[in-house]
């Protein structure tokens, strides 16, 4: 069973938060073979997002076991992304997978996380302003893939970037039923 790492922090942005949880447990419905771990990077679970919506997390980071993960996921939120780049386990547990070939996926703002662990040197998506500083480039686009590294613009981007995530770990059937079932190309009209 993949393992997949979405991290709560104070201020994260509800609807990319909401966008990776839905689409990834509606891929571990559908067979994906999928667990999805929501972790507060505290012992309080239940976490106040940018909007003031509280969602409460599975478990606490420092419950997960990080050893067997297969991809991480960061919503955005620039408070939330402030609160997850100042977090050394999560800094960690990035550069872990990453160099074991993971997926390391954020959204928005948190693709400043992914400069913060030294893992995004290539192009990239983020919401506009918050590449500045990093490296790599910043592409207009939804959603951004380069090797093990996913990232996506922002709110309106997260279903597509949890569409992504799906592709990547549960493969490209589950991606199109999704991707229909979801009705996404009505969205592009």
């Amino acid at each position: 069973m993949k393992k997949v790492l979405v991290p709560l922090a104070v201020g994260f942005e509800e609807a990319e938060f909401i966008g990776i949880a839905d689409v990834l447990k509606r891929a571990g419905a559908m067979g994906g073979n999928l667990e999805l771990i929501i972790a507060s990077l505290d012992s309080e679970l239940w976490v106040k997002g940018a909007n003031g919506i509280c969602i409460q997390a599975d478990c606490s980071l420092e419950s997960v076991d990080t050893k067997n993960l297969d991809a991480i996921a960061l919503p955005g939120g620039f408070d939330g992304m402030n609160n997850l780049k100042n977090n050394g386990t999560i800094l960690s547990i990035i550069k872990k997978l990453y160099n074991d070939k993971r997926i390391v996926a954020a959204i928005c703002a948190s693709p400043i996380v992914l400069n913060e662990a030294g893992v995004l040197s290539a192009e990239f998506a983020c919401y506009p302003g918050c590449e500045v500083g990093l490296k790599g480039q910043r592409l207009e686009k939804a959603v951004l893939v380069r090797d093990n590294v996913i990232t996506a613009a922002g709110p309106a981007t997260a279903i597509l970037f949890g569409l992504e995530l799906a592709k990547a770990l549960c493969g490209e059937e589950i991606y199109k039923a999704l991707y229909e079932g979801m009705l996404v190309p009505l969205s592009r009209a």
